[in-house]
């Protein structure tokens, strides 16, 4: 029987919070209780907002909980080769296409479309795309791509669905719904998904399943938040051929508001809390594990 291989992978573009400690925390509890193996993976694609004063503070605040991760830490920058290869093979079924829209054409898209009926939303509430790129010429995608225009290389969501057939995911936590057990995965609620940009070289969605099967994870614990992306990143495991991890949903922390913890909200950081003089068993406490 092999060793469960748990992650815990967060972005250094801002300090860590609670809701990053209940995360990182579950991943090294349940690690331990499984005698398996904990990793860290720096997600750190987004070279606009990511920083290494955050990184360091990610290193500092983890070591502050007590917990211990495999050496090396794996940080996707240093990957991109890998990402470039899964699109490779995307791209050889057919699968991918470049759409040239700006987000601001996007919206005057979504905008027109609404005038006669309610657009369709992702499970995030973003607009699905609007756009036609899909049914483009392969000569006039060239000739934008040769002339060097910005691009989204998108998934056609259809044509993938319709090439891995009906494929689902095993449940260990709960969606937001009550989903558990064994859950039937629905990408096409997510529209032709962007996969890469031409400044960026991979999605969190793609480089997601890639880091993943790379790093032999068995168990991905993540807030639910994250439940129905968890569509799109076994239809991406299922066309490139790569195992499905077990999946463990768990609730999410929320503010006063009502609203989940996040960087964007400048919700209290651990740094903050320690230089108050909360301990790492408060923590624990404050986020609900014994």
């Amino acid at each position: 029987m092999s060793t469960p291989v748990f992650r815990f992978a967060p972005s250094p573009n801002g300090y860590l919070h609670l809701g990053h400690a209940l995360s990182a925390l579950m991943n090294a509890d349940m690690a331990r209780a499984a005698g398996g193996r904990l990793l860290l993976r720096i997600e750190d694609i987004d070279e606009s907002r990511c920083r290494p004063e955050y990184e360091q503070a990610i290193l500092d605040d983890l070591a502050w909980l007590g917990i211990a991760w495999e050496q090396p830490v794996r940080r996707q920058g240093e990957h991109l080769a890998d990402y470039c290869a899964a699109l490779a093979q995307l791209a050889a079924q057919g699968l991918l296409y470049p759409s040239f829209e700006s987000r601001a054409d996007i919206a005057a898209l979504v905008t027109e479309r609404e005038r006669h009926d309610t657009w369709p939303r992702d499970p995030d509430g973003a607009p699905l795309y609007p756009g036609s790129a899909g049914s483009m010429s392969p000569a006039e995608r060239q000739r934008r791509l040769d002339a060097g225009e910005p691009y989204a290389l998108r998934l056609d969501i259809a044509a993938a669905f319709a090439c891995a057939g009906p494929i689902s995911w095993t449940e260990e936590g709960q969606g937001l719904d009550g989903e558990t057990g064994t859950v039937p995965a629905d990408p096409g609620a997510w529209g032709d998904v962007v996969l890469a940009r031409k400044d960026t070289p991979s999605s969190y969605h793609l480089s997601v399943v890639v880091d993943d099967a790379i790093q032999g994870v068995t168990h991905v614990v993540r807030g639910q938040d994250l439940f129905f992306a968890t569509s799109v990143h076994r239809l991406l495991q299922t066309l490139l051929g790569l195992p499905p991890p077990t999946y463990h949903h768990h609730r999410l922390l929320l503010d006063s508001g009502g609203r989940k913890l996040s960087k964007s909200s400048r919700s209290t950081g651990l740094r903050e809390l320690r230089a108050q003089g909360v301990t790492p068993a408060d923590i624990r406490r404050m986020v609900g594990l014994s």
